[in-house]
């Protein structure tokens, strides 16, 4: 549990501007209103009762004079529905509301901040963005793996960046920091903001990103699919993999939303395999009485299946996982030729169709808002930063506290509960 002093975001100096947005009948935020940390209270009173988060908003003074700030944004990791969503309504903030000039897109990720790989900024334009929404992926490219901090630097310098908001995961927002870090030792007056994009949903302070329903919508949609070619087929079994490396929030949001799945396996849970009340067997019975199961896992579940330590990692730093999907579909077939039982299996892996999609109309207005609230939270002067989504507020994270952990699904939480009573599967906890 982190501390107050966790919690406190750093600011680049006095706001000395006052706001375009005053002109504008806009609503301010006032900075001695928080978000508690904690929703629920005990009956004994501790002190993580009174933690509490800056809550995020436009601001009546602003650090930045608008017409003389450079803006930049930075898309990195794996895609995600709503990314460019937060590109087009952050520019327009920008532009539109604040009356920034110039706003640049980097291209390909943070390999775009490094002169070397010889992709030079887009200038963003209004025509540029107009139509972006309509679009899954990102317009401006992506890619992984971080680049030297100082490097990055030296290009914000070149290119006159005061802003640079770092769009993606916890390995983006990890190279954001140390791109702040390496900000504050040359005594830089930069701002460095950090807008959370998964589907997988573990980012931690931020129980909702952006991208996340959407996936969740277009996976049910898989489920039902495969609940009905294993509903017709003799001993149909359908297997679907999906996203999750540490977390099992797609697997088991989209289980419950399909209402069709009878096994959800998540990275929480190292479930049992062979034996009395392991998984193969209970597969087994579920066969042999109702003809057919559809079987929904994480990608990064039944690790501790797998032969050996795999510690070969990608460029985002991401441990590469064995392929849980494709042991599972071979081990399942094999347990039934053993027994000498009829198997119809059919394996589904929709993985990276799902993440590529456009957002569907909860996470346009989550990306709207949470671009938005970034925008205010850098022209104010706030850096090393994270907007957060908490108790249903949009919130300001040090960046440094919401990468110092890891983010999973809480096994006595309402999701997990509401997964073991549609499925009907086994506690194995």
């Amino acid at each position: 549990m982190p501390t107050q002093r966790d919690l406190l975001v750093p600011t680049l100096g006095p706001c000395r501007f006052e706001s375009p947005l005053l002109a504008k009948g806009r609503t301010f935020a006032d900075e001695s209103i928080r978000v508690r940390v904690k929703r629920h209270i005990g009956s004994e009173a501790s002190e993580a009762d009174d933690l509490s988060f800056e809550e995020a908003g436009p601001r009546r003074q602003l650090f930045f004079d608008p017409a003389e700030t450079t803006a930049a944004f930075v898309t990195c990791g794996g895609l995600s529905p709503g990314l460019n969503n937060v590109i087009r309504s952050g520019f327009l903030e920008l532009t539109h509301n604040y009356g920034v000039h110039r706003v640049l897109g980097i291209r390909n990720g943070y390999a775009g901040l490094n002169p070397d790989s010889g992709l030079e900024p887009t200038f963003m334009t209004e025509r540029f963005v107009r139509n972006i929404h309509h679009l899954g992926g990102t317009v401006l490219g992506s890619s992984r793996g971080a680049q030297e901090p100082a490097i990055v630097v030296d290009f914000m310098e070149a290119k006159q960046i005061d802003i640079l908001f770092c769009i993606g995961g916890d390995g983006t927002q990890r190279g954001a920091h140390a791109v702040q870090e390496e900000v504050t030792k040359r005594g830089l007056v930069k701002s460095v903001v950090g807008i959370p994009k998964t589907i997988d949903n573990d980012v931690p302070y931020v129980e909702l990103s952006f991208g996340y329903v959407t996936a969740l919508e277009i996976a049910s949609e898989v489920l039902r699919g495969a609940h009905v070619e294993a509903v017709g087929a003799q001993n149909g079994v359908g297997l679907v993999k999906l996203m999750g490396r540490a977390a099992g929030f797609i697997a088991a949001g989209a289980a419950i939303a399909s209402q069709e799945a009878n096994f959800v396996l998540v990275p929480e849970i190292p479930f049992p395999l062979e034996g009395e009340g392991g998984f193969l067997q209970t597969l087994e019975r579920r066969i042999l009485t109702r003809g057919h199961a559809l079987i929904v896992v994480a990608e990064g579940a039944g690790q501790h299946l797998l032969a050996g330590e795999n510690v070969e990692k990608d460029a985002s730093g991401n441990v590469r996982h064995e392929d849980i999907g494709v042991f599972l579909r071979d081990r399942i077939k094999r347990h039934f030729a053993e027994r000498k039982l009829e198997l119809n299996m059919k394996y589904i892996d929709p993985s990276y169709a799902i993440r590529s999609v456009p957002a569907n109309a909860w996470d346009r207005i989550l990306s709207d808002r949470m671009a938005r609230a970034a925008v205010h939270a850098a022209m104010a002067g706030k850096t090393d930063a994270l907007i957060g989504y908490w108790n249903q507020e949009l919130v300001h994270v040090p960046i440094s506290t919401a990468v110092a952990e890891k983010k999973q699904m809480p096994l006595e939480s309402d999701l997990w509960n509401a997964v073991l009573a549609t499925t009907g599967q086994p506690d194995w906890r």
